[in-house]
């Protein structure tokens, strides 16, 4: 068994159980663990801490599987967790509110690197450490068992893989009693009274937001009789609320085509009316500027940008742009009206995304203030020793 030991002192926040171990914090390394292997993590005295997978590429260079000494990393350890990680969603999620949640929020659930997402009966995998990408298969073979689904398929595509030394992978990892070559691209989805078409192949993330699910029943709620404004809408989450909500009319602002188009077979899918909703091809900064010079105003507006600071580097830069795309809406807002505003980015704090805003206010000109605050749905939970699994915040300003 190879064994990291880390240098005197580094040991405390492995103490507090926070699962990743930095490459500056180990004094050495017993021989040449292989990426993903397990390794046995100890103190500078040579003390048992934990059960991590190995990384020699990247900068967190173990992730803890167990701080259980006399717990052996291997299939029946897998099957625990998986089941444990199902058993939640069964709580949280009975099955007649929606056929798509995350299974598996990685750390938060004792699975660094891993995400299991359900799309009716279709599962997602992404591989996004060396650990999983490890026992990948393993881990492959026991998500059918335990879900019944017919497809796997692996989205094994983010950038933090190369962070990981891996090479991106997308494809059909298993099925059932069906060819690869017939599994199909868009699958219906519900949520609530709402279906969607989503692409897993393609689409951003794993297909769909499915961490925005609350937030979207909370924004149909407030829809009603307002005209909308969904900057960033990708396949229309949010106009779909708002649109069956009530509002008057949707206004949805998106730069992928493909993207509005599966917004627009959303809207057919359910049976909305396409007259009073205007889609629009374009970057959103560009079209919210043209929107304020022309003096457009809106009762909603809804920003829900990509992740502006993927890394801690880039904060700064974020920051401005949080605050721009945040300014140009206050300006758009008519009195009393809405803006539901989100930062998925990790480096941007929740103190931090609140003086943006509240620089951005002043910069506006408006008097403003917070009547709600939004957090990713409950499939995507924060382990209390891992803050870094709770990425997702928004407020609700009125102005």
């Amino acid at each position: 068994m190879h064994v990291i030991r880390l240098k005197p002192g580094r040991q405390k926040s492995l103490q507090r159980r926070h699962p990743w171990v930095f490459s500056g914090a180990i004094d050495d390394v017993s021989g040449t663990p292989s990426s993903g292997e397990t390794v046995r993590i100890s103190d500078s005295q040579g003390d048992f801490i934990a059960w991590g997978a190995y990384s020699p590429n990247s900068k967190i260079r173990a992730r803890v599987w167990s701080w259980i000494e006399a717990d052996i990393i291997g299939e029946e350890f897998f099957v625990q967790r998986l089941e444990g990680a199902l058993r939640l969603r069964n709580i949280l999620l009975p099955i007649e509110k929606t056929n798509a949640m995350r299974l598996v929020h990685a750390e938060s659930d004792g699975l660094p690197g891993l995400i299991v997402d359900r799309y009716s009966d279709v599962i997602v995998l992404q591989a996004l450490s060396s650990g999983i990408e490890h026992w990948k298969n393993v881990l492959a073979d026991l998500i059918m068992d335990l879900t019944n689904a017919q497809w796997l398929f692996e989205r094994s595509d983010a950038a933090v893989r190369k962070l990981e030394g891996l090479e991106n992978r997308t494809g059909v990892l298993r099925s059932h009693s069906l060819p690869a070559a017939s599994f199909l691209p868009l699958i219906e989805i519900f949520e609530g009274d709402l279906n969607y078409w989503v692409n897993v192949q393609q689409g951003q993330k794993t297909g769909f937001y499915l961490d925005q699910r609350a937030n979207r029943t909370r924004i149909g709620e407030l829809s009603k009789g307002r005209h909308v404004l969904d900057c960033f809408s990708y396949t229309g989450g949010f106009s779909m609320s708002a649109a069956k909500g009530g509002a008057e009319s949707i206004t949805a602002i998106e730069s992928s085509s493909e993207s509005l188009d599966l917004l627009k077979q959303n809207l057919d899918l359910n049976g909305l009316p396409a007259d009073n909703n205007s889609l629009i091809e374009g970057d959103v900064f560009q079209v919210l500027r043209k929107f304020r010079d022309g003096a457009r105003k809106f009762e909603m507006i809804i920003l829900d940008p990509p992740k502006f600071a993927p890394t801690r580097s880039q904060i700064e830069s974020a920051a401005r742009g949080y605050k721009d795309i945040n300014l140009l809406a206050l300006k758009l807002l008519r009195p009393g009206g809405l803006l539901a505003t989100f930062s998925c980015s990790g480096g941007i704090s929740v103190d931090l995304f609140q003086k943006i805003l509240a620089g951005a206010a002043l910069d506006a000109g408006r008097d403003a203030m917070i009547v709600e605050r939004f957090f990713q749905d409950v499939d995507h939970p924060m382990a209390l020793n891992f803050p870094e699994g709770s990425y997702l915040k928004g407020f609700m300003i009125q102005v």
